[in-house]
């Protein structure tokens, strides 16, 4: 096994808002699929090298501030997508954080209100 992680989902209550937010966030564009019942956005990602995950809006996915933490790849340095998340519907709940050897982090609340966090190692 090379990575305990291959895929997570992010639960949203309006999947064009979070879309929005994410892709102005990220800086980049995510692909909406409506399958099996629920409208999906994909994160960029390498599915051959990497992880991938998506924006999932259905009926049993509930948005939540508490449990799992998904980190998302900050870039370089995670204050350039951190900078945006205030201007695009979010809150900044803990600003960019030393986390020694290992880097950045920081943590936000989204539109549809999950916290969810960036990494970077600058």
């Amino acid at each position: 096994m090379k990575n305990a992680i291959n895929w997570f989902e992010i639960p949203v209550k309006n999947l064009s808002r979070a879309q929005a937010f994410y892709e102005t966030v990220l800086g980049a564009k995510m692909e909406p699929m409506e399958d099996m019942g629920m409208k999906s956005a994909f994160f960029p990602a390498d599915m051959e090298h990497g992880i991938g995950g998506s924006l999932v809006e259905n009926e049993a996915y509930q948005p939540a501030d508490k449990g799992t933490l998904v980190y998302l790849n900050g870039g370089e340095d995670l204050s350039v997508p951190l900078a945006k998340v205030e201007a695009a519907g979010g809150k900044v709940v803990l600003p960019k954080t030393s986390i020694g050897p290992n880097g950045f982090m920081a943590h936000f609340t989204d539109t549809e209100g999950n916290k969810v966090a960036f990494h970077s190692m600058k």
